[in-house]
């Protein structure tokens, strides 16, 4: 007689499978990679790891993503995506005059660094991420032309290599920039009493010091 597979072996053996479907499995080794990135840092970061907290098979993630560094360089082209929602969700409740979009912008950009510091990180300290890779390039190009195009609604239609608006550019860019690694870092604690501040009161402080880095 033919031994016959029983009814759990088989449930386990197409579970992690039968979980995911179409393009599921790919957002769910995304959010593991994330999750463990968070969790125990870039050094330890391994695909048998998010493959482990994903709940699928260790190969899973080299289907999708080839390697670790694959899979970081996908990580961090999503992380450019949703620093530019971040930016696009404060600039939705605040008022509707260029300065204001603008510095509302940069409240955006240290929302999403202090909502998710490991991949901030990763984005933009780590040489651990392909940068030749186009979606990574194109979704990094993207994060630097909506900080562009704002700072030009500030100072009016100057041509894009003016002098002017690039100084103010690259001052709107470092001031957001240098606040959000400053507070993800611990270093503002001290110079600014961050963490004893209320929301209201952190994002007055902020819009006050961005707003100085638009000033021609």
């Amino acid at each position: 007689m033919v031994p016959r597979m029983t009814a759990p072996e088989t449930s386990a053996r197409t579970a992690p499978k039968d979980r995911y479907h179409h393009g599921d499995l790919k957002s769910a080794l995304l959010r593991a990679a994330e999750a463990e990135l968070a969790e125990n840092g870039i050094e330890s970061f391994s695909l048998r790891a998010v493959a482990k907290r994903a709940g699928v098979s260790h190969g899973a993630p080299a289907h999708h993503f080839k390697d670790a560094k694959g899979l970081l360089t996908a990580l961090a082209a999503s992380g450019f995506r949703r620093l530019v929602e971040a930016q696009e969700t404060r600039q939705a409740r605040a008022d509707s005059d260029v300065r204001a979009q603008q510095i509302a912008a940069g409240l955006g950009y240290i929302d999403f660094a202090l909502e998710n510091p490991a991949l901030f990180r990763l984005m933009f300290s780590s040489e651990k991420p392909d940068r030749s890779v186009a979606e990574l390039g194109e979704a990094s190009i993207a994060a630097y032309e909506k900080l562009m195009s704002g700072v030009r609604s500030v100072v009016g239609e100057n041509p894009p290599d003016d002098p002017g608006a690039m100084k103010l550019i690259m001052a709107s860019w470092a001031m957001a920039h240098g606040l959000a690694d400053l507070v993800v870092s611990g270093r503002a604690e001290r110079p600014l009493n961050f963490g004893a501040l209320s929301q209201e009161e952190r994002d007055t402080l902020l819009s006050d010091l961005m707003g100085r880095s638009l000033t021609s």
